[in-house]
């Protein structure tokens, strides 16, 4: 099998109804068997900016990249030639035969949001355990098709929201979950930008004719011309993401909502309403003042918590403040701009104090809270390595990471639920949602954009 010539309507076949793999028992991790020595074998599959994340995991031990794929053959010789070292790579365009000739134990999914649940299905299926980029999914439909088949095949997975296994970032938000703060009755987060509708650029001559590589890199979305525009820049258009940029719904969103989700102890559940508070406008994501860590929220820190990110979000996009609720009566405010507070995290408001916690930095009131003797600083590692290195362990102890993949739906569905009722516009309307069946119930609009019409040929696979 590994030999035989894949055509695309032969890929695609492979993928379809029955997904009928011929895999090995080493790779199947069969009888609860862990991988066959201390080296874990890893593919990354998608070989764009973030795929060279696996720099931060230089100081990790036991594991081994050995293969690289992208749907561009060039994009993947140019990563194995920059990253490899010498090291003998395989270079290629089909993820399949990546996991068919390799004989790995894992794979990390750095592809485009809007192909990451698709490939990652067909991964789970063959056998592996996967590590995926954030945001995991572009619905929260085809999200939990991956809890379903992490669950299904016995797959160890580990969604990229890496505070998850930051030592500061869980210290702080276990204060919250252990009520040093007493009663939280109010969380403070960004108001991040949405993604925009795609608009096709002014076609200055013919269009390129299609090609198999450009159908890959498409995937479930409408089949376009190929450009630059939406190549490079697919993380603003909302067919192929929800909001990618920095300060952006999914992609800043994603950690930010995420640190909420963890220390309001919300890891498996979800808001139970919904309120959008005004119309959506494009308007600029803050003033941009001189910045300083006090501001409304009445903290004190020694250095702005945030001041490495807010020049990368001076932005102007589509955003409206919007309120979630959940069971026990904490509201969630989705209101703070990028030039100050915490960009990648949240403020914490309760009965006896203030918690700020963003990414690798906290601040307090009252001030001594964060000056306990057993806070643990700020990361002695790269910031990725740790994360990196739980997924690693928990393929060889087949225990869930600490980034599970039903963590990353909670923490993606918080970035959809914004993008949802943002496009419904039902101002001032409060929204009810049941986060044990991922439903609204009492909005079928809301309802229709729980999932999306995929393109023929890249349906998710049946589990199963």
């Amino acid at each position: 099998m590994s030999e035989r010539r894949w055509t695309r309507r032969t890929l695609l076949g492979a993928g379809a109804a029955s997904t009928a793999y011929f895999v090995s028992a080493r790779v199947l991790g069969l009888d609860g068997a862990g991988p066959p020595s201390d080296t874990v074998r890893i593919g990354v599959i998608g070989c764009g900016g973030r795929a060279r994340m696996i720099r931060e995991a230089a100081d990790v031990k036991g594991f081994r990249v050995v293969a690289v794929c992208d749907c561009f053959a060039d994009r993947a010789a140019n990563f194995a030639k920059e990253l490899s070292d010498g090291q003998p790579w395989g270079v290629y365009t089909d993820f399949r035969q990546v996991i068919e000739r390799e004989q790995l134990d894992g794979v990390m999914i750095e592809t485009t949001t809007h192909a990451r649940a698709w490939i990652a299905m067909h991964a789970m299926q063959m056998g592996m355990d996967v590590y995926l980029e954030k945001p995991m999914s572009l619905t929260i439909a085809e999200g939990r098709a991956l809890v379903q088949a992490a669950r299904k095949y016995g797959r160890v997975t580990q969604v990229g929201t890496q505070q998850r296994s930051m030592p500061l970032n869980n210290w702080a938000s276990d204060l919250v979950r252990q009520g040093a703060l007493g009663r939280i009755t109010t969380v403070l987060a960004p108001n991040f930008v949405g993604p925009f509708a795609w608009a096709p650029p002014e076609q200055t001559g013919p269009p390129a004719p299609a090609e198999a590589a450009w159908d890959a890199w498409t995937n479930q979305a409408p089949l376009r011309p190929r450009c630059d525009q939406l190549q490079y820049g697919w993380a603003r258009w909302s067919d192929y993401d929800g909001g990618g940029l920095c300060f952006g719904v999914t992609g800043w969103g994603t950690h930010a909502y995420d640190q909420v989700n963890r220390a309001l102890g919300a890891d498996e559940t979800g808001p139970t309403s919904i309120l959008l508070e005004e119309p959506v406008a494009e308007r600029e994501t803050g003033r941009f003042a001189s910045q300083d860590s006090v501001g409304s929220a009445g903290l004190v820190a020694a250095e702005d918590t945030g001041a490495a990110y807010h020049r990368m979000a001076q932005l102007r996009g589509p955003r409206a403040r919007v309120r979630m609720w959940f069971a026990d009566g904490t509201e969630l405010r989705l209101h703070l701009d990028g030039d100050r507070g915490p960009g990648l995290g949240a403020i914490f408001i309760g009965e006896q104090g203030k918690l700020e916690i963003n990414r690798d930095k906290v601040a307090s009131n009252p001030p001594e809270l964060v000056r306990s003797p057993d806070n643990p600083g700020s990361n002695r590692r790269p910031e990725t390595s740790y994360h990196i290195e739980n997924w690693l362990d928990c393929i060889k102890s087949r225990q869930r990471c600490t980034a599970d993949v039903e963590i990353g739906q909670r923490s993606s569905s918080l970035c959809h639920l914004v993008n949802i009722v943002r496009q419904v516009g039902l101002v001032g309307q409060r929204l009810s949602w049941d986060p044990a069946a991922e439903r609204f119930t009492d909005c079928d609009e809301a309802n229709a954009l729980l999932s999306r019409p995929r393109r023929s040929g890249y349906e998710l696979p049946a589990i199963g």
